[in-house]
């Protein structure tokens, strides 16, 4: 006979949010304990550098729609870059409601020293997967986000 936890363990082994939301706790644990350790950072402050890096100046709207994280966690990651100096933030012109932020040159800088490093550990993470299993991860990864924005709730 099953023990009634165990069944229920193993349902949860299978359950796509809870083994996303794992294997996102196992890679970002780690990598977390790099950027605050090396640069002081917090995941979600990185987030924030990361987007501005790679998109350029975004409102804090844009911020969070690109990261995906609660609003409130947002603006406290950019006060926090902000009063670092690592972000600069300027008045939209076409709305006079938000602002644009901006990595600094220290922001620059620092994220320039930490890309190097996010690129190997990502090359770790996938060690064991082949080119053609690591394009199936992302691809399939890609439409799970995009069909969990379109769950009728």
């Amino acid at each position: 006979m099953t023990d009634p936890d165990s069944a229920r363990q193993l349902k949860l082994d299978r359950f796509l949010p809870y083994q996303l939301s794992i294997a996102s706790n196992a890679a970002s644990n780690t990598i977390a304990e790099v950027y605050r350790s090396q640069f002081g950072l917090k995941i979600t402050e990185w987030r924030i550098m990361a987007v501005l890096g790679d998109a350029g100046a975004s409102t804090q709207r844009e911020l969070t729609a690109r990261t995906l994280m609660d609003k409130v966690a947002v603006n406290r990651a950019c006060r926090t870059l902000e009063d670092r100096g690592l972000v600069a933030r300027e008045p939209n012109a076409t709305d006079g409601r938000s602002h644009h932020l901006a990595l600094t040159g220290a922001g620059r800088s620092m994220y320039d020293r930490i890309m190097p490093l996010a690129l190997r550990m990502e090359q770790q993470l996938f060690a064991s997967f082949s080119a053609e299993e690591r394009e199936t991860f992302t691809r399939l990864l890609a439409r799970v986000r995009e069909q969990a924005g379109e769950l009728d709730l």
